[in-house]
């Protein structure tokens, strides 16, 4: 029997919230998948556009109200990277604060070479320190906790070899200073069948809950027109983030609208951060289609409620469900 499946987050009526032609003068294609963050009121989104040169740089945007967003006039004056590693490309950022300091890890790209995380830190989003190149392979969607555990820093990472159509999972590293880093091992697998079976990678920064760290991530499965990206939740362990204690089952934002089906990639939800605001409701700010952006809510008990699927350490598996009530929804 068919049932209804429907996602936790709402969509904001208006979407999507920014698009290219929101950019002050004609200079990117595409405005997608941004961090953010709010301080003393204000909502500020470092946005990936990809430009007209060719590559993806960061602008920012800013709100009071959280959903009307203006632009900057330029874009962000991006500190460089050591002259070793000539990046030519950056994007994808998640914006961790600790303390006064809000650190940014994000996909640094050189051609020919591949991707690294890289950090940069800031205090006030004018001015920005680069930090490090902290990742020696292939590695994507980094994500720092807004905490030390067991002393250290940690991080969610998603390394890679292959193309963007093969398998990876997600991993956990560990850092004394931001620079060095180790002690890493897998994290959380892929679910074959499921629509997060091909590969998984991190999305917002982790959210400290009364049952350990919820995290949003994306999930990623192909279809004969390519992929399918979807966003999904999971429940950590506080003090051993490799715990997953509990996963949703059903993907909380599922790409159904116009705006998220067609764009740069066809079919693609996808979330760099989340705010949690003083009345439980969280807002991601997320890349529709890698061509523009979308505001979706949900409350916080919402989406721990719906993080209700027991996971089983030593198999990864998880209670079946009916696979065809999914591809129906």
């Amino acid at each position: 029997m068919q049932k209804d499946i429907v996602p936790v987050f709402k969509r904001y009526p208006q979407n999507p919230i920014l698009t290219p032609a929101d950019l002050p003068f004609s200079a990117g294609y595409y405005v997608f998948n941004p961090g953010a963050v709010k301080i003393n009121g204000e909502y500020i989104l470092l946005v990936d556009v990809f430009h007209m040169e060719g590559s993806i740089c960061f602008w920012l945007a800013r709100s009071r109200n959280g959903y009307d967003f203006k632009f900057d006039p330029q874009p962000v004056k991006w500190p460089e990277p050591p002259s070793w590693w000539p990046e030519n490309g950056c994007y994808d950022p998640r914006i961790t604060q600790i303390g006064d300091d809000f650190f940014i890890m994000y996909g640094s790209h050189v051609n020919d070479l591949g991707t690294r995380l890289g950090i940069v830190k800031t205090r006030d989003f004018a001015e920005f320190e680069f930090i490090s190149i902290a990742s020696e392979i292939n590695n994507r969607n980094g994500v720092l906790f807004p905490e030390k555990i067991n002393g250290m820093f940690c991080r969610m990472e998603r390394p890679f070899g292959g193309g963007e159509h093969s398998p990876c999972d997600m991993w956990l590293s560990y850092s004394p200073d931001l620079i060095h880093w180790g002690q890493s091992r897998p994290m959380m697998q892929s679910r074959s069948g499921h629509f997060d079976g091909l590969k998984i990678g991190g999305g917002s920064v982790p959210i400290r809950v009364d049952e350990g760290w919820l995290i949003i991530y994306h999930g990623v499965t192909t279809c004969c027109s390519g992929s399918i990206y979807s966003l999904f939740t999971a429940i950590l362990d506080a003090d051993d983030p490799t715990k997953i204690l509990k996963r949703s089952k059903y993907p909380v934002l599922f790409p159904q609208m116009p705006y998220e089906t067609s764009g740069r990639v066809l079919n693609v939800v996808f979330t760099c951060n989340s705010i949690l605001e003083p009345d439980g409701m969280v807002k991601i700010y997320y890349g529709a289609a890698d061509s523009c952006i979308g505001l979706a809510e949900a409350s916080l008990k919402e989406l721990i409620a719906s993080t209700k699927t027991p996971y089983h350490f030593m198999t990864g598996v998880e209670d079946r469900y009916d696979s065809q009530i999914l591809a129906m929804a």
